[in-house]
C-alpha cells in the first residue's frame, strides 16, 4: 500500500530540507528515503510502541514511528498517519546521525 503522500511535519523543517544543497550527500540521501517511503511506507523499521521515546510523542502527539536507515548512519524519523479522506500519509518528523539517535533512544 502506498501513502498518498509525504510531508513534513513543519514548515521549519521542510525549509532545512529545502535549504540543503542538491549537491549534498545527506539530501540526496534524503530524498531517496522520502522517494522510498512514498513507494513503501512500511519500508523503514517500526518501534514497539512502549520503545518510542517519550519525548517524541509529547512534541508530534503521535502513536507510530518508523525509522529508515541512511548510509553513513543516519537515520530518518517518520510517522504514518490518515487525512481526513482517509489517506495515509508519512509524516517525516525529523532525521539526525547516529549520535543523536542513540542518545534519542538512551542508548
Amino acid at each position: 500500500m502506498k501513502p498518498s503522500d509525504t510531508k513534513f511535519i513543519n514548515s521549519k523543517l521542510e525549509d532545512i530540507f529545502n535549504r540543503l544543497s542538491d549537491e549534498d550527500p545527506l539530501k540526496k540521501a534524503l530524498k531517496k528515503a522520502i522517494k522510498e517511503i512514498q513507494n513503501n511506507m512500511f519500508i523503514g523499521r517500526n518501534v514497539k510502541k512502549k520503545l518510542i521515546p517519550k519525548k517524541l510523542i509529547i512534541k508530534y502527539d503521535i502513536n507510530n514511528l518508523w525509522i529508515y536507515n541512511h548510509p553513513s548512519a543516519w537515520r530518518l524519523l517518520y510517522t504514518l498517519t490518515r487525512d481526513k479522506n482517509i489517506k495515509i500519509i508519512a509524516i517525516i518528523l525529523d532525521w539526525m546521525n547516529h549520535k543523536d539517535y542513540e542518545k534519542l533512544f538512551n542508548f
